[in-house]
């Protein structure tokens, strides 16, 4: 129910994020062990997400297909990095058949049903598209291709939590071919900026753009680009990435075109993709021990408007002054909710609207009818002012728009106080125990890093582009290093 308490972030983070999720009604655990039921009001959200994303991937000249979710196991092989990275994750499909079980409990696989080569649950479609891609492309007019498809993946997980990690989840992936490796490195760079562009202006959440070590690399990638954002207990959390994947996969799947010049090149190729794992990224930025905070751009309904009534008579009355205000609100472009609900009392419709984050909330009684006014209450600073009706739809239109900013803007303030640079190894265990980003200096080496993560569960969350390039030297080795990189512990 709204009206309980949630427990808060002081109190216990970790559960305060699970209480949250549930109780704003966005998911549940499911019947399947590690998957997630994501509920009605969650699922609006994410086809917000979908729908802008999807928008600014047309823009970018993409195109959407579908591809299929199993996988044969030979074609993991042939990119040995590839299915190294995914192995230990992948669900199996061994026979296609059940049959009544003789002694009559139920069903049972059918033995004589076995597959002749069994099928993984894609964990990630390259090999699957990259072996239709083979049959695409034989010129360098067939290129390049721009694909991105909405899909569910399957990666087996022991230990999961709603959105952040769960066995399946949803998420696009985009997968490209292109004729030359300036091509390829342009779209991976491309679309990081997509990503990082989507996460600002519609999560309303700051990131870090940059490339991953080796060791933090997509399995199969040259190179992986990712933008990274700091949530409020300190933890970094990868909120999309983009591969640069060279000739890996085509020389796997064996895909080449015929150049300009008459001649046989492997193509060029590109991945990249976000997951519901925004979703988590959207809770955790935001929200507070009241519920959740969600920017306008991406809330299902951007205001909802409670009337305050005892009789159906004195419903129409108000509805008669709300009318032309919802009329205009709808011509605007905004998303509303009016709820005429004689069920719940309004305290109840409060707690529960500003549980699950619903930007502005306009209410109206009998006192507010009588004096041509609205109560406004905004979810960000949970604040309200009585403002005369005239002129209402204006203020509100802007009102979403101030509170879109603010909250990216604190988003952006408490990530520059979590920020801090450190020069000492000494000096880093004790500041990555109060979490953030901490900009050090590092050597280059897996082995440094890996020393790092073992002794203090900190990783490198990404090698930043617009980050301090002054060489120095690696705070664990003293050895040269040529820029800052940004460690975090991460979900």
């Amino acid at each position: 129910m709204a009206y309980q308490k949630l427990t808060t972030r002081a109190e216990n983070y970790s559960q305060w994020y699970n209480e949250l999720v549930v109780k704003a009604d966005l998911a549940e655990q499911s019947a399947v062990r590690g998957c997630m039921v994501i509920k009605p009001y969650g699922y609006a959200i994410w086809e917000r997400m979908q729908a802008e994303l999807d928008r600014m991937f047309k823009e970018t000249g993409h195109q959407n297909a579908y591809f299929p979710l199993l996988i044969p196991k030979s074609f993991l092989c042939r990119e040995a990095e590839h299915v190294e990275g995914f192995a230990k994750e992948c669900a199996v499909v061994t026979h296609y058949r059940l049959k009544n079980d003789p002694a009559g409990k139920g069903v049972i696989v059918d033995p004589d049903a076995k597959l002749e080569e069994e099928l993984i649950v894609r964990p990630t479609s390259e090999t699957i598209i990259w072996s239709t891609y083979k049959n695409w492309i034989s010129s360098y007019r067939d290129l390049p291709i721009l694909c991105n498809q909405w899909a569910n993946v399957m990666r087996w997980e022991m230990r999961t939590r709603l959105f952040l990690r769960t066995a399946e989840f949803l998420w696009q992936e985009g997968h490209t071919a292109h004729a030359t490796r300036e091509e390829a490195l342009e779209e991976a760079t491309r679309m990081l900026n997509v990503y990082a562009d989507f996460a600002e202006r519609f999560m309303a959440i700051p990131v870090i753009k940059g490339v991953k070590s080796a060791n933090e690399r997509f399995a199969g990638a040259i190179e992986t680009f990712c933008i990274e954002a700091l949530m409020q207990d300190g933890k970094a959390l990868q909120a999309g990435t983009s591969h640069f994947l060279g000739q890996n996969f085509a020389k796997a799947f064996d895909v080449t075109f015929l150049n300009k010049e008459n001649k046989q090149e492997y193509v060029w190729a590109t991945s990249w993709g976000v997951s519901t794992r925004l979703m988590g990224a959207l809770i955790m930025t935001h929200s507070d021990d009241d519920g959740l905070v969600l920017p306008p751009h991406l809330a299902p309904y951007q205001v909802v408007i409670v009337p305050i009534f005892k009789k159906p008579e004195q419903l129409q009355e108000i509805l008669s002054k709300l009318d032309p205000v919802i009329a205009q609100l709808k011509q605007m472009g905004i998303r509303i909710k009016l709820d005429t609900n004689d069920q719940q009392t309004p305290g109840w419709k409060f707690a529960e609207y500003e549980l699950k984050g619903v930007p502005v909330r306009l209410a109206m009684g009998a006192r507010d009818m009588e004096n041509g006014t609205i109560e406004v209450f905004r979810r960000d600073t949970n604040t309200k002012e009585t403002l005369p009706l005239e002129g209402i739809a204006e203020h509100i239109q802007a009102l979403l728009e101030n509170i879109q900013q603010t909250i990216f803007q604190k988003a952006l303030d408490r990530r520059t106080a979590y920020t801090r640079t450190v020069d000492t190894y000494e000096e880093f265990k004790e500041e990555i125990k109060k979490g953030g980003f901490l900009l050090c200096h590092w050597d280059g080496t897996p082995e440094t890093e890996e020393k790092i993560k073992a002794e203090t569960k900190a990783t490198i969350r990404c090698i930043p582009f617009d980050g301090d390039k002054t060489p120095g030297k690696c705070m664990v080795t003293g050895k040269p290093s040529a820029q800052r990189v940004v460690f975090a512990i991460a979900y």
